[in-house]
């Protein structure tokens, strides 16, 4: 048996429930429901699913999806080596193997004909053939196909199927309550709570832009890099700058409304 203790994770990846979204993933996992987690980049959906696969004491395998991935990286293909060609199992079909949780994190960016790989393992098949091979692989029973999926991301070249949707039970996330919130950035970032609000009351005002501009507002994961570097000794105001305002636009004009909602909020 492959030994899975790399994919492991060994001390508790810090997460903050919002509302009863681990009840619902350990009913899901004891289900063998795939699930779907739906929500805006940085909002803490790779850090829920890390958090609950230490929770259930499960191997995690992640892989971040793009255009260019093939089917053959999920599942396998053969390669040259010293002893001739030999089958080399992808992260997908080791994690069928061996009973571990497949993250598939962004699979919106994959291209459609690489994700319908997963549909004979998201249905009561719960089966993955490996053509290649000519090999079926049965999949363990603690085996389960997890997937992020940002909606804002939705067009009509960048979707998911709904053959594929529906197969999946779906979890939906969004940026938490100010208080919450400010509980994460200062916990993450280790700053003092005042402060870690006056970032949230920022990202909120930034959030306001969205759909006037802006495709995002500043997320979770940037406040907390925004925090990052205020505990590094940076003033808030360039601090801001570097890890919320920079990243997400360089349209000068909304910049400029950035900025003064930095302002108005220190």
């Amino acid at each position: 048996m492959t030994n899975l203790d790399a994919y492991r994770i060994s001390s508790e990846p810090f997460y903050r429930p919002v509302e009863s979204e681990i009840a619902l993933f350990e009913a899901a996992h004891k289900s063998r429901m795939p699930v779907m987690l739906k929500g805006p980049t940085g909002c803490g959906k790779t850090r829920f699913v890390e958090h609950m696969a230490w929770r259930l004491g499960k191997p995690l395998i992640t892989v971040s999806c793009h255009e260019d991935m093939t089917a053959s990286d999920l599942v396998g293909r053969y390669l040259l080596d010293t002893d001739g060609t030999v089958w080399h199992d992808g992260p997908l079909t080791l994690a069928v193997r061996e009973g571990a949780i497949c993250y598939l994190d962004e699979i919106v960016e994959a291209r459609q004909d690489t994700t319908v790989v997963i549909h004979s393992l998201t249905d009561d098949r719960r089966i993955l053939p490996l053509e290649k091979k000519n090999e079926v692989v049965r999949a363990h029973p603690d085996f389960q196909v997890v997937i992020s999926y940002n909606p804002g991301y939705q067009s009509v070249l960048k979707d998911l199927k709904e053959s594929t949707k529906q197969r999946f039970g779906a979890i939906a996330f969004g940026y938490p309550s100010p208080d919450i919130e400010a509980e994460i950035v200062a916990r993450e970032a280790g700053i003092d709570r005042r402060t870690a609000e006056v970032l949230v009351r920022i990202a909120e005002r930034s959030r306001n832009l969205k759909g006037q501009g802006l495709e995002e507002g500043a997320s979770t994961r940037m406040l907390i890099n925004a925090g990052l570097l205020v505990a590094a000794g940076i003033a808030i105001e360039a601090a801001c700058q570097v890890a919320m305002v920079v990243p997400i636009t360089d349209d000068p004009d909304l910049r400029d409304a950035l900025t003064g909602a930095i302002a108005a909020c220190l």
